[in-house]
Order: C-alpha cells, then structure tokens, then sequence
C-alpha cells in the first residue's frame, strides 16, 4: 500500500473521472502502473485477499492480479462482487480472475437476476468475455444466454444496460449461426417499449450486420473448413 500512495497522482485519478470510474476511493494510478506491479509480485492468493479488502481502488485492480484463479471458492466470488464500486473493478475482476474459475458460467446466470448495478454488469462482463475466450464451449450453450439478455434488455442503468449490449454483441460476433441468432434477439429486443431495449438493439443490429463482421464470420467459417 506504500508503493501504491508513492507513485499515485492526482493527475490520473482526475482522468478516471472522465471516464465514468468511481474516484472516491481512488490514489491515481493507470493499468500498466498496476500490472508491472502485479508482475513484479507474482501470484499470492491470500495477498490478493487482504489488498481487496482494504478497500482501495487500485489495491483492489492489483489484487485481482495477483489472485489465484484456482484458489478462488463461490463464496469469495460472492463477497467480492457484492463488494463492486466501479465498472472497471468489475470488468477487471471478471476478465482477469473470475473468468478462469470453475464457476463463470454458473455466476453470469445467477447474478444476471440480482438488483445491484456492478453484480447484475458483472453478469453480462463474464457473458462477453466467455464468448471471447472460452474457445471449447458449442454455441448451444450461448443459446441461453441470448434470451437472458433479452429479458434484461430493458434495465436502465447505464453501466447495466452497455453490459447487456456488449454481451449480445460478443456473442453474435462468435460464429455464423450465433451471429444469426443474436440478430433475431436483437430484432426481438427492439419491440420492446423501452428506450434501453431500443438503444441495445439499434446498436448491436449496427455492428452485427456491418460489412467488416460478416467478412470476419466468413473467414471463420473458411478456417474451420480448411
């Protein structure tokens, strides 16, 4: 904690700001800052621990770093996530630790059902980042994840509503049958009478037709055959 407040400045934490983070906690310190520190630490769960509870904004972005993917239980999961302040806390947490426990899957289904903001982001944050990187999972097991984000589709809070976007995008740009169906999702949340359900599926109708996403459905599609 004395190395981060040595090299925190107040000239970061004011650009955070601008970028939506949630400062009140905050020292000042940008992502490399961090992951060089992370490096230079290594993995250490119970480090990972007591940094997380400290509560600081950084001290937190470190340790999910230097936590232990293996070690981590549903039981710190759920602590940790209730726990959420900042989209980038969760959006961290969730791509660099959470998404490599046994229980990614499991969590972007249930806590797409809670009521607090960052849990219910948290959700569609895995959703997204198993669509990218969970390369072994069939494309039947996003089926159920598409009408999940159309019954929340008409959540209204920003950091909620931009989450169940991205998800739908990132889902739909995985393959050519997930891309068709996450296009008739998209098409089935525009009726919806609501201006976030009209907003996630304006947006991801513009990216999953676009020119540049077929062509690279395509080259996918070309690559499996060869």
């Amino acid at each position: 904690m004395r190395q981060l407040r040595t090299v925190a400045d107040p000239r970061v934490r004011k650009a955070q700001a601008r970028f939506g983070i949630d400062t009140s906690r905050s020292l000042g310190l940008n992502a490399p800052q961090i992951k060089k520190l992370a490096r230079e630490i290594g993995r250490n769960h119970a480090l990972a621990g007591q940094l997380w509870r400290t509560g600081v904004h950084e001290a937190r972005a470190l340790a999910v770093f230097v936590a232990e993917p293996a070690k981590v239980t549903e039981a710190q999961m759920e602590r940790w996530a209730r726990e959420f302040h900042s989209w980038d806390i969760v959006d961290g947490t969730c791509r660099y630790l959470f998404l490599y426990t046994p229980f990614a899957w499991k969590k972007a289904v249930a806590w797409s059902r809670r009521k607090e903001e960052f849990v219910k982001r948290a959700a569609f944050s895995l959703m997204a980042y198993l669509a990218v990187h969970d390369k072994q999972a069939p494309d039947a097991r996003f089926l159920p994840l598409l009408e999940i984000i159309r019954r929340e589709a008409t959540d209204e809070r920003n950091f909620v509503k931009k989450a169940v976007n991205w998800a739908l995008r990132q889902i739909g740009k995985r393959s050519p049958s997930l891309n068709r169906a996450a296009v008739a999702t998209a098409k089935q949340i525009q009726k919806i009478q609501s201006s976030s359900a009209r907003w996630i599926a304006a947006d991801a109708l513009r990216e999953l037709t676009s020119p540049a996403v077929e062509r690279r459905l395509r080259r996918k599609k070309a690559g499996k055959r060869s």
